[in-house]
């Protein structure tokens, strides 16, 4: 049986080579087009059988500007309790995680300038995420990347979060 790495929607389950070649061939359907790519992971606390665990879900989002997207997602269980910091510490680190592994492939496929590259997270300054800012967007602009937190930050909080 086959290891999945990520689902799409579109395209059923893919490991990333094969989700790098489906946006690739995304992209040459419109090349005149500009996209931007997009991460983000969500997370939900579950309970089940007096046991602690949490869905995490990362979305690899291509939104042709204008014009509609495809998206992947993949998802990764912790059986433990979190406080929120730690959730959130841990969404932002699978969201560069998953970039880490992503963007390399994908500059070989895609040629940058056709795409803006973003990860969005799951924080904002009204809830009680709001004082964890500085330190997310500080995670992911120290390894390179541009950062959107809400209410910029679809990908995580609307994308991500429907598979959680």
């Amino acid at each position: 049986m086959k290891k999945t790495s990520f689902t799409s929607p579109t395209s059923g389950d893919l490991e990333l080579e094969e989700m790098v070649l489906e946006v690739k061939k995304y992209v040459k359907k419109e090349p005149d087009e500009y996209y931007n790519l997009i991460i983000g992971t969500d997370s939900q606390a579950r309970g089940a059988n007096g046991k602690a665990k949490i869905d995490f879900v990362t979305a690899i989002i291509v939104h042709r500007k204008g014009k509609g997207g495809r998206y992947f997602w993949k998802k990764h269980v912790e059986e433990r309790k979190m406080v929120l910091r730690e959730k959130i510490y841990l969404e932002t680190t699978l969201s560069l995680a998953t970039a880490r592994d992503l963007v390399p492939k994908l500059r070989e496929a895609i040629a940058p300038t056709k795409y803006d590259f973003a990860i969005h997270i799951d924080v904002g300054p009204l809830g009680d995420t709001r004082d964890m800012i500085k330190e997310v967007v500080g995670m992911v602009t120290g390894n390179g990347y541009t950062a959107k937190t809400k209410p910029e930050s679809w990908g995580a909080s609307s994308i991500a979060d429907k598979h959680t």
